[in-house]
């Protein structure tokens, strides 16, 4: 696991593709729990750390993530997603040639929990919430038809990023429910940056990892 940042109150992993965020019933290892292990193996605690989960990542998809380690931290950051505060930037490889190079996308998505996928649907269906977004290209591979392109969450729905996508007809290559291209490969999706205000020093903190899929010769970030 690699440690971006660490102090007392807030600790900042960059967290693989295919590990959950949190336990679930595959029984894998999960982030939450390794950084529980991190902290006390690191600080001899007696018992078990407190980490508290701020924020999630889907399972195929890694980057920044930002774990709380008081209580006091894990309800100021929580609040700060709620508000909005606490900002996201991805950084995706999607198909196809954008005609617009920026712009943003604005759908009303229902989640499906029965099959674990969301939809884009009427605003008027019952439990559709709005979904928003902002991109920008970063590039353009002629050759292969893939799109680098940054977005800015401005919600953060179920499978937000790859459903809105998708529904353009640019969907995430690699994305194993809704993509066309990809089939068997990783999905080229990642949490480039994550920025917050400290929960107790009352600084505004920005963290980045770099996508390894993105050839930095060629994009710039």
């Amino acid at each position: 696991m690699k440690v971006i940042y660490e102090d007392n109150q807030i600790i900042v992993v960059e967290k693989e593709q295919n590990i959950p965020s949190q336990a679930d019933k595959t029984g894998d290892i999960d982030m939450l729990s390794m950084v529980k292990q991190y902290v006390k193996e690191k600080y001899n605690k007696p018992g078990e750390a407190y980490i508290g989960l701020v924020h999630r990542l889907d399972r195929p998809v890694g980057g920044v993530m930002v774990f709380a380690r008081t209580s006091k931290s894990a309800s100021r950051l929580s609040e700060q997603v709620r508000n909005k505060t606490l900002q996201k930037t991805y950084i995706a490889v999607v198909d196809g040639k954008f005609i617009e190079n920026e712009g943003v996308l604005e759908d009303y998505l229902y989640k499906d929990e029965r099959n674990n996928i969301s939809k884009v649907v009427n605003k008027d269906k019952k439990n559709a919430k709005l979904a928003k977004l902002e991109y920008k290209v970063l590039d353009y591979d002629e050759k292969r038809d893939l799109s680098t392109v940054k977005i800015k969450l401005h919600t953060g729905r179920h499978h937000q990023i790859r459903v809105q996508f998708a529904n353009t007809g640019h969907s995430l290559y690699g994305d194993q429910k809704y993509g066309v291209r990809g089939k068997g490969k990783q999905i080229r999706l990642w949490a480039y940056k994550l920025e917050f205000e400290h929960p107790v020093k009352k600084e505004m903190m920005s963290f980045k990892s770099v996508p390894p899929f993105v050839n930095l010769e060629y994009v710039k970030l």
